[in-house]
């Protein structure tokens, strides 16, 4: 059985590819962008990106967090995947952190309009919100989120590997569950209170600072969490097919499956109904923003953001065949996260540099994001075996059915 994994020279060599594409796009981008637009698209697609993949390699720990508090035991079986992916919340943590320092304290005020003291003091909302919207409580609220997101993955995935030592037991199996839960508990709560409440509202909602939706943390994790599923499965898939997991089968290629289906519904559903209720009640500030995403030069992303992420995935995932396909869920996983990526850039970019223009600039960093995922993850997998052989629930992974 093939259960110690060794990056292969192909993977290795292009997550470089990837990194290296992205840092040339950074470095045209400082060369290239200048003046005080060109700086905004900038800043707004390295924010776009970070907070996105940050997101998304964040959403592998709550994976953990949830199953492990729901006493599930189907994804032991390749639980060492989510685990490896999590693994990246430290580094992706410090260069979003890097970025919103930049953010803050190089005054970008095209960003953020309420860094803009003299503009606040004049403006009535926001000088309303103007206690939680200043540099202060922006920063500290990042640290701490920040911290608490990388303390809990480094735990959890030391807690794992070294629950490998402890063998098959009553007792070593008791002790495992009890203290899982209690950490995922912990988590969970600060996920809830951060990526599920307060920190969509400060990072990405306060671009349009006049504007708020008491919906668009939920739609925000929504998109993030269906992503950081289809990242799970693409890796799975990717593992299989190189000899690797061998309890894993079509069973948890199914059940992956179900949850992309599934999210994808529910994403589509916050999307629905944050638009037709800020539609039914035509209020000119909530509809604001809007009027450059449906209105505006943004109106074709706009929809077919709502074809990506959620008829094509409604299309394919209905089907009990897809979701047991290895190739096929390739596909609709990385077009979910692509799908989800514009979901992303189209939040920040009205906003922000307002005009519709090709991403080339956010698609490049973006890339160089993906590499340097491919890169920390291959890593990690290779500093555990792929099966948590301790794990009391790996039997019933391994029996597992859809």
């Amino acid at each position: 059985m093939k259960d110690q994994f060794v990056v292969p020279a192909r993977l290795k060599t292009t997550s470089f590819v990837l990194i290296g594409i992205g840092l040339l796009t950074l470095l045209i981008g400082i060369f290239a962008f200048s003046g005080e637009h060109g700086s905004t698209r900038f800043w707004a697609g390295l924010l776009q990106n970070s907070s996105f993949f940050l997101l998304v390699v964040l959403a592998s720990t709550f994976f953990i967090g949830a199953t492990t508090l729901a006493h599930g035991g189907w994804q032991v079986a390749f639980r060492r995947v989510p685990e490896a992916i999590s693994m990246a919340v430290p580094v992706l943590g410090g260069i979003f952190f890097v970025i919103l320092l930049f953010l803050i304290y190089g005054q970008k005020g095209h960003i953020y309009h309420w860094l803009d003291k003299e503009h606040v003091a004049h403006d009535p909302i926001l000088s309303w919100k103007a206690a939680f919207l200043n540099p202060t409580f922006f920063i500290v609220a990042a640290v701490i989120t920040i911290g608490l997101w990388i303390l809990f993955t480094i735990k959890l995935r030391n807690m794992s590997i070294e629950e490998d030592g402890w063998g098959l037991s009553k007792d070593s199996g008791k002790r495992i569950l009890w203290r899982n839960t209690v950490m995922c508990g912990g988590f969970v709560v600060i996920y809830a209170l951060s990526v599920g409440s307060t920190t969509p509202w400060l990072w990405l909602m306060s671009i349009d600072a006049h504007w708020y939706s008491t919906m668009y943390s939920w739609y925000t994790f929504v998109s993030s969490w269906v992503s950081g599923i289809s990242l799970i499965a693409l890796w799975v898939i990717y593992l299989k097919r190189n000899g690797y997991l061998p309890y894993v089968s079509e069973e948890h290629l199914h059940d992956l499956g179900k949850l992309a289906f599934g999210f994808s519904i529910f994403w589509t559903y916050l999307w629905f109904s944050q638009y037709m209720l800020i539609w039914y009640a035509n209020m000119p500030e909530e509809i604001i923003y809007f009027k450059p995403r449906l209105w505006g030069e943004w109106r074709p992303i706009f929809f077919l953001n709502l074809i990506i992420n959620f008829i094509t995935p409604l299309l394919f995932l209905m089907s009990k065949d897809t979701k047991r396909n290895w190739s096929s869920m390739t596909f609709i996983t990385v077009l979910i996260i692509c799908g989800h990526w514009m979901d992303f850039w189209q939040m920040v970019g009205p906003g922000t540099y307002q005009h519709l223009v090709f991403p080339w600039f956010e698609l490049g960093i973006g890339v160089g994001f993906v590499g340097l995922i491919i890169f920390l993850v291959s890593r990690q997998l290779t500093k555990a075996p792929l099966v948590p052989k301790s794990h009391p629930y790996l039997k019933e992974s391994i029996i597992h059915q859809a």
